[in-house]
């Protein structure tokens, strides 16, 4: 599903060369659940940015289900950002005047005509997935962090993406509230859908099926 091949990605910061990532190889496989960890300034984040088509490499290639990515420009790359992938943010990012059902269907605006078609059938069926069929008219300030986390889960998903990327989305949650978006995530992953997860918690990504760890802009373990 994601495969990358000698990814450096470097900044140029006042005249100041930052190397963010240093040839980087990596395999992720579709239907995997992998979580991403590695201290502040370690290239997680940078990684997330480049796997998520919002960012470039420097150099290095990086297919996406087989689409050459690296070489891309803005335009192509943001049609493979909505058509290929799902993002799932620590700060949720709902729109507050729109209902949860709303919120779900914003991704549909920007979709191909395929994806369109059944859009809202496919976001009311999310939103039960999730466990929100009753509050499908709520606006987010009449839900809970954990419910507006699933309504982002769903949204997420209403484009039908290859690969679902989460990035720190237990973060702003309690414990308990954590491990349900948790067991969201993975009766996802066990019903196919290919997941990469950025957290600092290790008990978080125990959950995972494969943990990658970076230092200094390189997988270490």
């Amino acid at each position: 599903m994601l495969e990358l091949s000698k990814i450096t990605k470097i900044y140029q910061t006042q005249g100041e060369t930052i190397t963010a990532l240093a040839g980087v190889d990596l395999s992720i496989a579709s239907g995997e659940f992998v979580a991403i960890m590695g201290r502040s300034g370690s290239g997680k984040s940078t990684m997330l940015n480049i796997l998520g088509c919002m960012d470039k490499p420097t150099s290095g290639t990086y297919l996406l289900a087989n689409n050459d990515v690296s070489v891309m420009n803005d335009d192509a790359l943001s049609q493979i950002r909505n058509d290929h992938i799902g993002f799932v943010f620590q700060g949720f990012h709902l729109l507050p005047r729109l209902t949860a059902l709303e919120n779900v269907m914003v991704p549909l605006r920007f979709a191909s005509p395929e994806k369109q078609q059944g859009g809202k059938e496919r976001a009311i069926d999310l939103l039960h997935k999730v466990g929100l069929g009753e509050r499908l008219n709520h606006m987010p300030n009449e839900m809970s962090g954990g419910q507006i986390q699933r309504v982002a889960i769903a949204r997420s998903l209403v484009n039908q993406p290859a690969v679902l990327l989460a990035d720190e989305p237990t973060g702003n949650l309690d414990s308990a509230i954590s491990q349900q978006i948790i067991d969201l995530l993975k009766s996802l992953n066990e019903a196919g859908q290919t997941i990469v997860m950025v957290t600092h918690e290790p008990d978080i990504a125990e959950n995972a099926g494969r943990t990658i760890h970076f230092l200094d802009g390189q997988i270490i373990s």
